[in-house]
Order: structure tokens, then C-alpha cells, then sequence
């Protein structure tokens, strides 16, 4: 068995004013992200996420904007957000808000769909809050059980609380509608700022690039991704500057590989996309490797 890791901060041990966050990864489950915090002045910009998102909140309220408008969240509220959906979120509430996120892969998801349920495709949610005590307290014993290194009450948790809202507000997402001249320009706009992203051209020079005008590319790359070309790159900089964490290379040489300025600049953007800062975040993903299950602890 994996030794314990050790557990984070928990929603009763925070001051009356004070953050904390915790953002890891439980090397039994290695296809899951873990977050348990409270923020209070903190703000998520707009961004998105490769896999899935479920969080509840354990005390005060959590404003999550969503393409469909914001959700107010509290106690008891699951959050459910698909895979590369933009969204920002912030305090509800003067004191801030207590939450614990999970981050599975898509692959985690529809494994269980095609396990679970007739759902077949690339599946998701139509609603992205609902009142659920029984699946927010699943979500916060994955946590514990994590925590406490039982790789089998958090993986069994995990797929009972996911079956659960696949069973009741789970679909198959609908699928792409037909790729119109502003969709092509918006993914070949995607796939230059992927491939130059530490040396970017400015709007004007890559709308000329791809044969449009610069704003007629803005509303189509906003259209189809839900973010300016601009924003979807920070994010985009952040999510590659987190690879190279889990790899082991340095912030420093992270922040100049993704083409942040400098560290600082990285720590920053790291900072209000993940949640916690980018140090932080690699202690953490060390601590997952060296108590995996080669660990000779």
C-alpha cells in the first residue's frame, strides 16, 4: 500500500480571515486532480479545463460565471462543468467560500458512462448546479479517503458519486455543428498560437496570416472557444507551464519555455487559473510521486 500522504488544511482548521488552498494529485488515482480550499479574495479569470469538474461547497457561497450565467453556490451544491467549458468564479459572500473539487479526466467519466449507463459518446452535463447533499458528501470522503491513503474507499467513492449524477443529470453531448469558414479560422488561429506560443504574433499580423480581418477573428475565436485569443492563451501558457511542472522542470524555466516575461509573471497568472502558486503545486505533485507505489516509505 502507498503511504499516507500527508493531508492538507480542512475547512475547520482556517482562520477567520486567512486563505489556503491544497491542489494535488493521489498517486493511486493518477487520472484525478484534487483541490480543497477557502478563498475570500481570491478570483479565478476566465478558463477552462481539459477534463471534468465537481465541486461542492462546505460554508460560505461561491459564484461560478458560466456561459449560461452565474451560479450561486452554496452548502450542499454540486457544480458539475464539462471539459473545456470557460468559467471564472469568485466569492458569493463577504466571508469567501470553503470548497472541495474534483478534477477527473474525460476518460475517467466516460469509462464509467459506458460502465454505468446507455450514454454512449462523449458524455456531460446539462445542468451545472444542482442541490445534491448525498453527492457532495461523496465528494468530500474521496478527499478524505485520499487523504488518508485508502486507494480503494476513494476510488469507489469516486465512481458512486459520478454514476450518481451521470444517472440523474448526465447526457451525451451534442455534436459539433458544421464547421463554418469563422470556426476553421478560429481552429487554424488555435493551432498557430499553440505552436508559437512563447513568441506570439499581435492580432492584425495573424488575422492577415489567415487571410481575415482582425476583429472578424475575435468574434469567431471568442465564438468558438468563449474567450478572447489573448485570454485562451494565458490559460493555455498556464495548463503547458503545469506539464512541465509534473515533469519536474523548474518554474523559472517553465514561465520562459510557455513565454511568460519572468517567474513572477508565471506566479501570477499560475496563481489565479489553478489556485495555488506554481512551488506549491510541484511540492505537491512530488510528495504524489514519492508516495506512490514504487515509494519505499
Amino acid at each position: 500500500m502507498a503511504a499516507r500522504s500527508v493531508p492538507g488544511p480542512t475547512p475547520d482548521s482556517d482562520s477567520a480571515a486567512g486563505e489556503w488552498a491544497r491542489y494535488w494529485q493521489y498517486a493511486e488515482l493518477p487520472d484525478l486532480d484534487l483541490l480543497r480550499a477557502r478563498y475570500v479574495r481570491h478570483t479565478f479569470p476566465r478558463h477552462s479545463h481539459e477534463g471534468y469538474v465537481f465541486g461542492t461547497i462546505t460554508r460560505g457561497i461561491e459564484d461560478v460565471g458560466l456561459p449560461g450565467g452565474t451560479v450561486h453556490a452554496g452548502p450542499g451544491t454540486v457544480v458539475m462543468i464539462n471539459p473545456e467549458v470557460p468559467h471564472t468564479a469568485r466569492a458569493g459572500a463577504p466571508e469567501g467560500w470553503v470548497y472541495a473539487t474534483l478534477y477527473p479526466s474525460a476518460q475517467v467519466i466516460n469509462d464509467i458512462a459506458a460502465d454505468t449507463t446507455r450514454l454512449r459518446g462523449t458524455v456531460g452535463f446539462a445542468e451545472t448546479s444542482v442541490l445534491d447533499p448525498e453527492a457532495a458528501r461523496l465528494i468530500g470522503e474521496v478527499h478524505r479517503a485520499a487523504e488518508e491513503g485508502n486507494a480503494l474507499a476513494a476510488d469507489s467513492m469516486l465512481r458512486i458519486m459520478v454514476a450518481r449524477l451521470l444517472s440523474r443529470h448526465g447526457s451525451a453531448l451534442p455534436a459539433r455543428a458544421p464547421r463554418s469558414a469563422g470556426t476553421r479560422d478560429a481552429e487554424r488561429a488555435r493551432a498557430v498560437l499553440e505552436s508559437r506560443m512563447a513568441e506570439p504574433p499581435t492580432l492584425e499580423t495573424l488575422a492577415a496570416e489567415l487571410g481575415t480581418s482582425p476583429f472578424a477573428l475575435l468574434r469567431a475565436f471568442k465564438k468558438q472557444y468563449g474567450m478572447p485569443p489573448h485570454t485562451w492563451l494565458t490559460d493555455a501558457r498556464v495548463r503547458r507551464a503545469r506539464r512541465m511542472l509534473d515533469a519536474g522542470i523548474a518554474p523559472a524555466d517553465a514561465a520562459a519555455e510557455v513565454g511568460f516575461t519572468d517567474q513572477p509573471h508565471l506566479n501570477r497568472h499560475f496563481t489565479r487559473i489553478v489556485g495555488v502558486p506554481p512551488g506549491a503545486y510541484q511540492r505537491e505533485r512530488a510528495k504524489t510521486y514519492k508516495t506512490g507505489p514504487d515509494s519505499s516509505a
